[in-house]
């Protein structure tokens, strides 16, 4: 039934993709340098001077990898501190150019101290790096001066040149900022629904009331996926951020970043229901597995992912997006299938459902769904809540400007002292930058050392290569690695067949250009493809002062080697496992979900307000999650010694993923002026909660022992928890059926109101009731994870 839903986006003709392809892919990435290594060419030609190409190329490509995504006063900004950083490398590799071991030392030191400006943020990554490749590129070009081509010029001019190439890029890069501020919002905003859109669709294979359904890998699927919105989510927090104007609020900017904002807020509300999990599913199935309901279900998430991915198309090509009638029709046809339901003797339903659970060895383990449509009905709630806030979303102009609270944290350092203390910080052996920066140290004086041994008048490729190739992590490493020689194989067989088959300078002229676009337009998602256009550009390049035939065998023999150095590196000198990170980053993942309880329980006393404290606590509980299995992803691809806690890992993520998603929910049904009754077992669950995740925490950072399992006192409090859910429903009818329409009631002055209370007093109790349930499971897979066979705790590094 979900099927068909994704399958529109592969209909359309090419002349409606033609425009989000060319926006995405060319617009975005492409014109900047197109524009710059243009004109770099077309002054070499003027100027009749081929010696002007490789160091003005170089410097081009230098100044591109330092860019990030910023305003036109951040851009300014950042390229100023690029530019002084660039000069500073510069000044010191000409310096030392003549002496070896002072050459050494000033590329060890720039790439251990250069690594802790990470500390800083994104925009300080990206210009350290470019900084350590610009210091390679100017050695390179001042020994292609020095070795048999006189031509390109002495150090100073060399290195002058490729100072101006980067001021060059860094002026177009302003400039750009300054006249099309909304491209990259859009972009990130599309690529945001984009990731919400495939969650909806991970989401909703999960109601298929199918048995023999591989659950377990569907879950461990979300999780991933949940990564990937979290990331879209930061990034497009940061875009926005960048440009809010000084001093202003979100709310005080133009027009077009109020609305891109509001779409923002949606996503994060979106992402929060999308999140949501009211039972487990496979019990829910096995409760309706003889109605349509969940299939229902399945149908309205479908069509809301759908909508996600609609939205993101249009934002791709600036065009505004309409609601269809589908979602509509499909929340009635839900509503009906419920009511139908609802119209029949319980004892029918709960026969089925007893007479199922006994079928697949469920029974007596239900207890949460003593009320299936109960639960059913606060799962269509919340699909209903879904699409009253993406409507928010497709027409962003036309909702009202909301009262709540409004801003971002802003996580650039506040002054140099706080930019001080932040990479003062980094100075332990824990940290992962240190380590980073230590390792590309060692595998710098290793390629380094090899380069001189050996006499490779090519060799500062090899140097190169380790700074492209050496990532912080070893997986990544070996990604990097296999990408950079395939994309280096096959830039050598283009590069040959163009140098063979255009020998004509215009032509090599031309395609150097095209290069020079790929390869900066390429080198963040197709890491492949980029180091084919960079390899094909050196050829190109250097053969317009030489012979660029002659360079293909160092070329590929170099990054071999760089290639093996940066690999023994990450596997031998101080390495960063990811699976000893492992019981660190579940320890953190539970510490920010108790933040965020503690925030949503506030909320259910005092009402719903979307400000400042409760974003930033959902949004940690989040990052903390998507950290954890993005380090999941690394342990399956570290070595198998360090593998033996993969399959623990990997099981006690999904239970922090599922906590995670009862806490969503719980977020997802609070109410703007309607506060729930939070005494009583509410209050002790969540005091019980939260105690049980910091133990548990404590305990996976050995500073503490194992709650105990199982706790006799457990028992008693999901009774008083099911009686406080009975209490409030026989409080009255109205309640359950008030849950269809009072999602997104935001206004103090909504009918019922006591009806929508005592439909969140139902969803607290039963949520909670389901994270009591799930802590058991939770501490037995963290204490696995934890422990060593032997008995002995794993190490924490």
């Amino acid at each position: 039934m979900v099927g068909p839903v994704w399958q529109w986006g592969w209909q359309k003709g090419w002349t409606s993709a033609w425009p989000s392809h060319w926006q995405h892919h060319f617009l975005l990435r492409g014109v900047r340098p197109l524009i710059a290594l243009a004109c770099v060419m077309g002054l070499a030609w003027w100027q009749d001077d081929a010696a002007l190409v490789i160091p003005l190329v170089l410097g081009v490509n230098a100044s591109a990898l330092a860019e990030t995504d910023d305003s036109w006063r951040g851009r300014l900004r950042a390229q100023l501190t690029t530019l002084l950083c660039f000069t500073g490398m510069a000044l010191a590799v000409q310096l030392t150019l003549t002496h070896p071991v002072g050459l050494m030392l000033v590329l060890a030191l720039a790439a251990v101290g250069l690594a802790l400006l990470g500390a800083l943020g994104e925009r300080y990554r990206a210009i350290s790096s470019a900084t350590l490749i610009l210091g390679l590129y100017a050695a390179l070009s001042a020994q292609a001066a020095a070795d048999g081509q006189p031509e390109v010029g002495d150090h100073v001019s060399g290195s002058l040149l490729l100072l101006a190439g980067a001021a060059w890029y860094g002026l177009i890069s302003v400039l750009w900022a300054a006249l099309f501020p909304r491209l990259q919002v859009r972009q990130n905003l599309s690529a945001l629904y984009e990731a919400l859109g495939e969650y909806l669709r991970l989401k909703a294979r999960l109601f298929e009331p199918v048995r023999g359904v591989d659950l377990e890998r569907r879950r461990i699927g979300l999780a991933l996926q949940n990564g990937r919105v979290v990331q879209a989510l930061n990034e497009t927090k940061e875009s926005l951020f960048s440009r809010q104007p000084p001093g202003a609020g979100a709310q005080d900017g133009p027009v077009w970043l109020r609305q891109a904002f509001a779409q923002y807020l949606v996503a994060q509300d979106l992402h929060e229901r999308a999140s949501s999990s009211h039972a487990h599913y496979e019990r829910l199935s096995q409760v309706f597995f003889h109605s349509d309901v969940l299939y229902r279900c399945q149908r309205v998430l479908g069509l809301v992912g759908q909508a996600c991915l609609g939205l993101a198309q249009h934002l791709r090509e600036a065009k505004p997006a309409e609601p269809g009638p589908e979602l509509p029709r499909a929340l009635e046809d839900l509503e009906g299938a419920i009511a139908r339901l609802e119209a029949q003797p319980w004892s029918r339903v709960a026969a089925l459902a007893q007479a199922d659970s006994a079928e697949v060895g469920l029974a007596g383990d239900g207890a949460e769904l003593s009320d299936p449509l109960r639960t059913l009905r606060s799962l269509a709630a919340n699909l209903a809540g879904m699409g009253q806030v993406l409507a928010g979303a497709l027409n962003p102009a036309g909702s009202p400007q909301s009262p709540t609270d409004t801003r971002l944290l802003d996580r650039n350092p506040r002054d140099l002292a706080d930019a001080w203390d932040r990479v003062r910080s980094q100075a332990r052996w824990a940290s992962p930058l240190l380590r980073h920066g230590l390792r590309l140290a060692v595998a710098l004086v290793a390629g380094f050392a090899w380069m001189e041994w050996t006499g490779d008048e090519h060799g500062f490729w090899i140097l190169l290569t380790i700074v492209f190739v050496c990532r912080p992590y070893y997986g990544d490493t070996l990604r990097r690695l296999a990408e950079r020689v395939t994309g280096t194989v096959l830039g050598l067989v283009v590069g040959w067949a163009l140098l063979t088959l255009f020998p004509g300078v215009l032509l090599q002229s031309a395609f150097t250009v095209v290069a020079g676009v790929v390869f900066v337009a390429t080198r963040q998602i197709r890491y492949t493809v980029a180091s084919a256009a960079i390899t094909a550009l050196v050829l190109l390049a250097f053969n317009q002062v030489g012979n660029g035939f002659d360079l293909i065998v160092p070329r590929l023999v170099d990054t071999l080697i760089g290639s093996l150095i940066a690999g023994l590196s990450v596997w031998l000198v101080l390495p960063s496992w990811q699976s000893r990170q492992l019981p660190r980053l579940a320890a953190r993942a539970l510490r920010s979900q108790a933040d965020y309880l503690r925030e949503i329980s506030a909320q259910y006393q005092s009402g719903k307000q979307d400000h400042l404290a409760y974003r930033l606590a959902r949004r940690n509980a989040h990052n903390a999650d998507a950290a954890l299995s993005n380090a999941m992803t690394e342990v399956f691809v570290e070595p198998a010694y360090l593998r033996r806690h993969g399959k623990a890992g990997m099981r006690l993520l999904v239970q922090c993923h599922t906590l995670l998603n009862y806490l969503s929910a719980l977020g997802a049904h609070r109410h703007k002026g309607h506060a729930a009754s939070f005494h009583g077992a509410p209050e002790q669950a969540v005091a019980w909660i939260l105690q049980s995740l910091d133990q548990i925490a404590r305990a996976l950072e050995g500073q503490g022992p194992w709650p105990p399992q199982p706790d006799p006192a457990l028992a008693p409090l999901l009774q008083a928890l099911a009686a406080a859910a009975s209490a409030s429903a026989s409080a009255g009818e109205a309640g359950g059926a008030a849950m269809a329409g009072m999602a997104d009631r935001e206004s103090a002055s909504d009918p019922a109101p006591t009806a929508q209370a005592q439909a969140a007093s139902q969803v607290l109790s039963s949520q909670l009731s389901l994270a009591l349930r799930l802590l058991p499971t939770l501490a037995e897979h963290a204490q696995a994870l934890r422990v060593r066979p032997g008995g002995s705790a794993v190490r924490g590094r």
